[in-house]
């Protein structure tokens, strides 16, 4: 073989192996594209999990026992719900074992505004006779205000209105109770449920459990930050919260949400570690809030003719760990413009200003005990915020390395569905 040829058939050698190579580079790059890997969740669906046994508590059999559903019609459908009377009470689990709930949905036959308010679910955890969680049935789950909508997020969801379904996973250690209580009038309300849990071998020390807190101020008042989550005392993990707001309409129709959501953790006294910059905010949107829903954060009820909204944010992505106590509040104030504040002033209603605009200065003219008096000669154009008073509620959701916590009982239902609104 001559020179010329040797180099030639060198060069489409060289020209084969680049294409090679270049093919090489392209199949892992492909293989590393994220929107071709799977996610975390199906990268295990498929591996068995050795000592963790699945169990479903319903009507049809409660407490999920081995090899007893369906006993009531031979099999058949035959008790597909039960009914609580008032001052009743129904366990959807009651076990003394070791686990993880996975999931919960329910749905009843009434689900007005007072009923959700009035149905009390209760949580228990390892034996303890107080619970983790005592909260309205509906506010939760997610319903702020007790009105129905369809949505899904990260942890709870109600496909077309009418169902309540939580997926926010709960160990137990020894022991798991989960009560609904009837404190309303209603007669034989009708309770669907399945309760999904797995029994486990194996308790993980790091394992945190479940606690939930509600809580209503309806007037809030003006400078006293409303808690969303009193101080807790522990180790563990703030998941988030849904706030109901109806708005005083001795306000106007000027804007509420100006308050910032601070979280004091730690040891924190005066200021808070964790500090935002707005209610809209906090949830992710900006320049007021319109219904939306989205994973971690969303505005179920943005309702200017009833004057109230609901909202969400679940700190799934963006966790909040504390190691010895947590504290989460929200400012009620409120803004609008210079001459609509200060018409609110001067009619006399709570009202503090917090800052004012010239131009492009924002000031802050803040006196607690000397309210700063507005002036719309002067500051024609500009927004004014202003402490105000205005009906809340809130749904904390967080763990702890306790089965119990420090937090005051539920409030009774006569406060809890106090000037309920519905459409």
């Amino acid at each position: 073989m001559s020179r010329p040829e040797i180099l030639f058939l060198n060069h489409i050698i060289m020209r084969v192996l680049n294409s090679i190579r270049y093919l090489c580079c392209a199949i892992v790059i492909w293989s590393c594209d994220s929107s071709s890997a799977p996610g975390p969740e199906e990268t295990t669906l498929f591996r068995f999990q050795a000592g963790r046994e699945s169990r479903w508590s319903s009507p049809e059999n409660p407490n999920g026992e081995k090899g007893a559903g369906g006993k009531t019609n031979s099999g058949a459908k035959g008790r597909a719900y039960l009914r609580i009377d008032p001052g009743k009470s129904l366990q959807l689990l009651n076990i003394k074992d070791q686990g993880i709930i996975d999931r919960i949905w329910i749905t009843i036959s009434e689900r007005n505004p007072s009923i959700l308010r009035s149905l009390k679910i209760d949580m228990y955890w390892d034996g303890e006779s107080k619970p983790a969680v005592s909260a309205p049935f509906g506010d939760f789950f997610g319903i702020g205000l007790g009105r129905t909508t369809s949505f899904e997020n990260q942890f709870f969801a109600s496909p077309e209105g009418r169902s309540f379904n939580c997926f926010i996973p709960m160990p137990f250690r020894s022991g798991a109770r989960i009560e609904i209580v009837n404190e309303s009038e209603k007669q034989g309300v009708e309770m669907y449920y399945d309760v999904d849990y797995s029994l486990t071998d194996n308790w993980n020390t790091n394992n945190l459990y479940f606690h939930g807190f509600w809580h209503r101020d309806t007037a809030t008042a003006l400078t006293e930050d409303f808690e969303i989550l009193p101080p807790v005392t522990g180790k563990g993990r703030f998941l988030g919260t849904n706030v109901g707001v109806n708005a005083n309409p001795w306000y106007n129709d000027s804007w509420w949400g100006e308050g910032e959501v601070k979280i004091y953790m730690d040891g924190d006294k005066n200021l808070p570690t964790l500090n935002g910059t707005g209610t809209e905010d906090y949830i992710g949107t900006g320049w007021g809030q319109q219904k939306f829903i989205q994973k971690y954060t969303g505005c179920t009820v943005a309702d200017s003719e009833l004057k109230q909204w609901a909202f969400y944010r679940y700190h799934v992505i963006d966790p909040i760990y504390f190691q010895t106590d947590c504290k989460v509040t929200i400012q009620q104030i409120g803004g609008t413009w210079m001459a609509g504040a200060q018409r609110i002033q001067d009619s006399g209603v709570p009202f503090i200003p917090v800052t004012t605009e010239d131009g492009p200065e924002l000031l802050s003219v803040y006196n607690k005990n000397k309210p700063f008096k507005l002036d719309s000669t002067r500051y024609k154009k500009g927004w004014a915020n202003f402490y105000r008073s205005d009906d809340l509620s809130a749904m904390a959701y967080f763990y702890l390395d306790k089965p119990t916590n420090n937090l005051p009982q539920l409030q009774p239902r006569a406060f809890r569905i106090l000037n309920l609104k519905e459409k």
